[in-house]
């Protein structure tokens, strides 16, 4: 069993940043994928940023050049470091793993910009 708890969310400026970070634990090398999703208020949950594990990385449009996602596999933690944060950025931010057929989430995180 794989268990994902997100930490790091709060409330912060608009064009100031944010790290979050999600610990994994369980088998944390049966994850192939890991990646960071939100959902805004009243919107459906959106791809924010994946990284494979090869470390090769995806973004959404909207993030790119200002959100960095990174894995620490010796610690089993994903991170999400957050630049240059908009309103438009404010979300309930969760994490994702994906390994094989099976898709775990964590609870989610609450970020909140305000202009």
């Amino acid at each position: 069993q794989v268990q994902l708890v997100e930490s790091g969310g709060g409330l912060v400026q608009a064009g100031g940043s944010l790290r979050l970070s999600c610990s994994v634990s369980g088998s944390f090398f049966s994850i192939n994928t890991l990646g960071w999703y939100r959902q805004p208020p009243g919107k459906q949950r959106e791809l924010v940023a994946v990284i494979e594990r090869g470390d090769s990385t995806h973004y959404a449009d909207s993030v790119k050049g200002r959100f960095t996602i990174s894995r620490n596999n010796a610690k089993n933690t994903v991170y999400l470091q957050m630049n240059s944060l908009n309103p438009e950025d404010t979300a309930v931010y969760y994490c994702a793993g994906v390994g094989g057929p099976d898709v775990y989430w964590g609870h989610g995180t609450q970020v909140t910009v305000s202009s």
